[in-house]
């Protein structure tokens, strides 16, 4: 087989666009780097244009946008902007010349996507959710495999186009990391439970609110230590909060550099619901509170923490109730090891470790057959 050219779309969120990076690395992988010719294509502006590049892929961007959910003048030229993303995502295909194009979802692979579909170019999708988004369920006719991490997906995609391959993953999840030295690295001991707060890469006004209301509480008791993650936007905010205060047995920062870290320390785990997120907690196999933010497309957070909430796998705190209630079902849990270790079992009963390898199998395989 010659060279292989796959073009990868998807991107506006992390979500869409590292499923889409951890693919292209497993081809590279399996093909070697003089195998396989790999071309991104996002949406103009997006974080992607960004994060791509930086990762030492080629990318295109198009001019699509998404209709907002409010009224607003930007959604009068959001037909305009369809319009010009075909247009372009036609002469992209033509330029490159793709064997497969593989979409991960969001409205920056729908143009591009379709297009290939007319050319009888072989298509692909990757849904992360177990509540499918709007641009995978328009292209799921055209598309001769759909890649899914949740049961159930059926009631949205062709049954028999369907292959289970989890989400696709960047990092080491899953492996082994020594304990003592993870509780080292944030300066925690190793005789109480720890409890890790995962705001995101942004943050999470909720959590961090939480985290708040409880705080003096908490380290006054002594029972649990904290590894608060408050995430970039809420960084001075939270620093500005904690400055004066007793710390004691709580690491907060911006960022996490060692999730493997994190998650190896963490008694409980108290996070979003994204696609990755879920996918990644599975691996490490954390007992898990999620709280689904109420902010994203079809509620698909909710859907997700809910998948896994009716197997046994993990509790949900509604975004509402998470500042009063969180951590009174979080404490409850730390207290009761039967329940972390039914948590712990279910969920990693859920993980899928070589999802990348497997979507990228299926893109070889789409145009060999």
């Amino acid at each position: 087989m010659s060279k292989l050219k796959v073009i990868l779309s998807g991107g506006g969120t992390g979500g869409h666009i590292y499923p889409a990076v951890a693919t292209a690395e497993a081809l590279t992988r399996k093909l070697g780097a003089d195998g396989v010719d790999i071309l991104f294509v996002g949406a103009q502006g997006k974080m992607e244009m960004e994060k791509v590049p930086a990762l030492g892929y080629k990318i295109v961007g198009l001019p699509v946008a998404g209709i907002q959910r409010r009224l607003t003048l930007r959604n009068l030229a959001v037909p305009f902007k369809l319009l010009a993303s075909m247009v372009k995502a036609r002469r992209t295909l033509r330029t490159f010349r793709p064997d497969v194009v593989v979409g991960f979802g969001g409205y920056a692979s729908g143009p591009l996507l379709k297009a290939a579909q007319k050319a009888g170019i072989p298509t692909i999708l990757q849904e992360q959710n177990s509540f499918a988004g709007v641009t995978n369920k328009l292209l799921a006719k055209g598309a001769k495999h759909i890649c899914v991490a949740y049961d159930g997906m059926e009631r949205f995609f062709p049954a028999d186009r369907i292959v289970h391959t989890g989400n696709p993953l960047r990092g080491s999840f899953g492996q082994e990391v020594n304990h003592a030295e993870a509780l080292s690295h944030f300066g925690l001991s190793e005789d109480k439970p720890v409890v890790l707060i995962v705001g995101g890469s942004l943050g999470s006004r909720t959590l961090n609110e939480m985290v708040k209301a409880h705080l003096e509480r908490i380290v006054a008791e002594g029972k649990v230590q904290l590894i608060w993650q408050n995430g970039k936007y809420y960084d001075d905010e939270m620093r500005a909060f904690c400055e004066g205060k007793d710390m004691t047995g709580v690491w907060r920062g911006a960022f996490i550099n060692r999730m493997d870290y994190a998650y190896e320390a963490a008694t409980v785990v108290v996070s979003r619901s994204g696609a990755c997120s879920v996918s990644e907690l599975c691996l490490v196999g954390k007992p898990t509170v999620f709280v689904p933010s109420p902010n994203v497309a079809e509620d698909h957070q909710t859907h997700n923490a809910m998948a896994l909430v009716s197997k046994g796998a993990a509790e949900i705190v509604r975004d509402s109730e998470a500042v009063d209630k969180g951590f009174e079902v979080v404490e409850a849990l730390v207290a009761n090891p039967e329940r972390l270790s039914s948590l712990a079992a279910n969920i990693k009963v859920l993980a899928t470790s070589d999802s990348a390898d497997r979507v990228a199998e299926i893109a070889v395989q789409a145009v060999k057959n």
